[in-house]
């Protein structure tokens, strides 16, 4: 079935004859739930004025809630011919384009329980995310039967979430699961956008994700995705959706008329007012029109749509293309007070989720915008990523950085010691991370210098070059017990800084268990044994060490704080015990210091809460180095709870001082709580 829009094409397809306040509608007789469906817009085709109307192409409905089908690429998917751009390709892609299908209005059923109470909410300090791909976390899982390996109902299953829980972590940001499809030079090669950043249905689960589609269920695929969620909740972990509503994956002008461009190019797309171009800020070849009243309904709506099956918040990829103001040929200007900020601030479901920033976006001079964006927001801190890479790869001049990025990067998000709630807000507001889907693993980052990106297809052309990695001596794969050995002590460091530090942490699923990618640092588009878990490799031990790292975290308000004291006696030393000058902060030769966390205050009072107090002494030379404890602290007795160099065999503390092997570092607890 084909619903033409604006006037009547075809004499046996119906049309939508009505009209109000620019909304063409219509009702059509006999549709019932699983009914496929397009539209067909006629209209003039004016390229240079943004006027893309051409009936021959079978449309998406932008609403859809189940999209059926593939795209296959050819130039009928192309609303332009192919010789002339300016005149309109007389080609029918209806063969070549998927159909939305329509749903049960009643769907999905009710919530087992009101959502008030089904998902957990606990303050941003105490969050821990884990950021993970539905497919690529349980197609190889021994323990999950086939027929669900790679979707909702796998993620949903206990194997997978008895291992999420035994963890600790207490949120799974999941890379994008609305409907994608790959872009035409992958699909070209054999290959798909696996990690689904190249959006075609914002309010569609994506069907490859579904158990229930695959089984020829397909109307089931929502509820099977808020099962997942539900189970999740179940076990007390949020579930935060990477989105992506910067672009769409139409592309530049010369790509493929599948839903939005066809409909209303002007109202969808930011386009050049000299020539109708696409502007494009985010790299994909389209930046969605965020400020037309039209897409900033769609995303909001789809935004709400998920929120109402249960998703606890959201993570925006290029985050500042969706806040920029005005159509210059720069693609406009960020505004941390644009309209849809604004809206997220102030709507009545959207305000009560998680909202997450990838602060930047491709190419303006104004593309990073981190610490920009509003109170209400998180944000991806690639300062904290950099600094962390940079002092365990023994990088000189990094120690005031590394105390910056410890105690929740304030040189960033703001606040003030004299507001301990506006320092606990913002110090959350960072969200840490060594390591993400896009780029090396933890694994890889200490084992190459190098992208090894020839599979992609592009050789070796994509991906980052600034992956600040060291591979300890060797390049890949070796046999060599220092070298192994050295980068073994290399990610226990990085996971024991990322999990000490002030703010959110988040971990890439996968790097705990020592997941490579075997140097690919841009693994988009393999949706094979290069992106997935390997559970029939684990490092158990590795695993053990950060269950036990969070645990500390989770376990110790002086760690999982909401605010740090800042009493007389100084918070940093230097490896002989004096208090850090000005003169040792700025010393480029500098590789150790030790750090004193307290017990945080209670917002807005003197009142400490109960916890012992902890000391973290620093090692980033290649030598052991050996540390003085503080003189007011020397007398107290310590226990060492972490040593990121041999945790089978720890240093001790005597006579006031402990022995900080090479590239480690040590935490030491006091036996009492103050």
């Amino acid at each position: 079935m084909a619903l033409p829009l604006r006037r009547r094409r075809h004499g046996d397809t119906p049309s939508t004859p009505g009209r109000e306040i620019d909304v063409w509608h219509g009702f059509v007789e006999g549709v019932f739930a699983g009914t496929p469906y397009g539209f067909r817009v006629d209209g003039p085709f004016a390229p240079d004025h943004g006027l893309r109307y051409n009936p021959a192409k079978l449309l998406l409905d932008p609403y859809a809630r189940r999209i059926d089908g593939e795209v296959h690429y050819c130039d009928a998917l192309l609303d332009h011919d192919v010789d002339d751009p300016s005149r309109p390709s007389t080609l029918d892609s209806a063969p070549y384009v998927p159909r939305s299908v329509v749903t049960d209005p009643l769907a999905p059923r009710p919530r087992r329980r009101p959502a008030a109470d089904a998902q957990p909410r606990r303050p941003a300090a105490e969050l821990v995310i884990y950021e993970v791909h539905v497919r690529g976390y349980t197609m190889t899982h021994p323990e999950i039967p086939d027929d669900l390996r790679g979707t909702f109902a796998g993620l949903a299953h206990p194997a997978a979430i008895d291992y999420l829980s035994s963890l600790g972590v207490n949120a799974v940001e999941l890379l994008p699961v609305q409907r994608s499809i790959a872009e035409p030079e992958l699909a070209a090669s054999g290959l798909t956008n696996y990690w689904g950043y190249n959006t075609i249905g914002f309010f569609a689960p994506h069907n490859g994700y579904s158990a229930a589609e695959r089984a020829g269920c397909g109307t089931d695929s929502v509820d099977e995705f808020r099962d997942m969620v539900d189970a999740l909740h179940d076990r007390g972990i949020e579930v935060i959706l990477d989105v992506v509503y910067n672009h769409t994956a139409e592309g530049d002008d010369s790509g493929p008329t599948l839903c939005h461009r066809g409909l209303d190019n002007r109202a969808y797309y930011v386009l050049h007012p000299d020539d109708g171009s696409c502007v494009d800020t985010t790299g994909c070849g389209n930046s969605v029109a965020v400020s037309h009243p039209t897409t900033l309904r769609m995303i909001c709506d789809s935004l709400r749509y998920w929120a109402s099956l249960g998703v606890d918040g959201f993570r925006f990829d290029l985050a500042p293309t969706l806040a920029r103001r005005g159509v210059e040929h720069d693609g406009g200007t960020f505004d941390p007070a644009s309209t849809l900020l604004q809206v997220l601030g102030q709507d009545e479901v959207l305000s009560q989720v998680r909202l997450i920033a990838e602060p930047w976006d491709v190419g303006r001079h104004d593309s990073h915008q981190l610490g920009a964006f509003g109170p209400e927001w998180g944000e991806w801190n690639d300062r904290y990523r950099d600094c962390i890479r940079d002092v365990w790869r023994s990088r000189e001049g990094m120690l005031a950085p590394l105390a910056r990025r410890l105690t929740g990067s304030a040189d960033i998000f703001g606040g003030s010691h004299h507001d301990p709630a506006l320092v606990s807000r913002r110090r959350a507001a960072s969200i840490n991370y060594v390591t993400c889907h896009d780029g090396f693993t933890l694994h890889d980052l200490v084992s190459y210098e190098h992208k090894h990106n020839g599979d992609n297809g592009f050789q070796n052309a994509d991906g980052t070059d600034d992956n600040r990695s060291w591979n300890c001596g060797t390049e890949g794969p070796t046999d060599d017990p220092a070298i192994l050995g050295l980068r073994r002590r290399q990610m226990r460091a990085m996971l024991a800084t990322l999990f000490l530090s002030a703010g959110t942490p988040m971990l890439l699923g996968g790097d705990e268990r020592g997941r490579t990618q075997r140097g690919n640092n841009n693994a988009y588009c393999q949706d094979n044994a290069t992106g997935w878990f390997d559970w029939a490799s684990n490092d158990e031990e590795l695993v053990a060490f950060t269950r036990d790292l969070i645990a500390l975290r989770l376990g110790h308000s002086a760690l999982c704080r909401t605010a740090v004291e800042r009493g007389e006696a100084p918070d940093w030393f230097t490896p002989a015990g004096d208090p850090m000058t000005e003169r040792d902060w700025q010393n480029p030769d500098a590789r150790g210091t030790a750090w004193v966390l307290r017990p945080p205050h209670i917002a807005r009072s003197r009142t400490h809460l109960a916890d012992n107090r902890f000391i973290v002494l620093l090692n980033a030379w290649w030598q052991d180095a050996e540390f003085a404890l503080p003189a007011a602290l020397a007398q107290d007795e310590w226990d060492v709870m972490v040593d990121t160099f041999a945790p089978e065999a720890p240093s001790t503390v005597t006579d006031s001082a402990c022995r900080v092997r090479s590239r480690s570092l040590v935490v030491l607890r006091s036996a009492d709580r103050h």
